[in-house]
């Protein structure tokens, strides 16, 4: 299945505001753009939803997903160093013996 159009985030405002300050509805919208109905409609869902950070672009994170990895990533640094030191703590409790 072939990839659509892609749209940045200032198009994809634009067109979501002008929906909400409706100038336009939805539907009129989709066919003035050539755009899939549910297309349009996920983009006005999206910005109501997230404001701002909608939109971040193609291989971006919102900001707080961005956050929410870093920390995921970080607590498993965290967990891999603490059994490496328990293991060592059991290591040489057993050899010191």
């Amino acid at each position: 299945m072939g990839q659509g159009k892609k749209y940045d985030k200032a198009f994809k405002e634009q067109v979501v505001l002008r929906i909400l300050a409706e100038e336009s509805t939805v539907a009129e919208t989709a066919k003035e753009l050539g755009v899939h109905y549910t297309t349009v409609r996920d983009w006005v869902r999206f910005y109501k939803r997230d404001g701002e950070s909608a939109f971040p672009g193609s291989g971006n994170l919102k900001a707080e997903d961005e956050e929410m990895r870093k920390l995921r990533k970080q607590l498993a640094d965290l967990k891999e160093e603490n059994e490496i030191l328990e293991n060592a703590a059991a290591y040489f409790a057993k050899n010191l013996k």
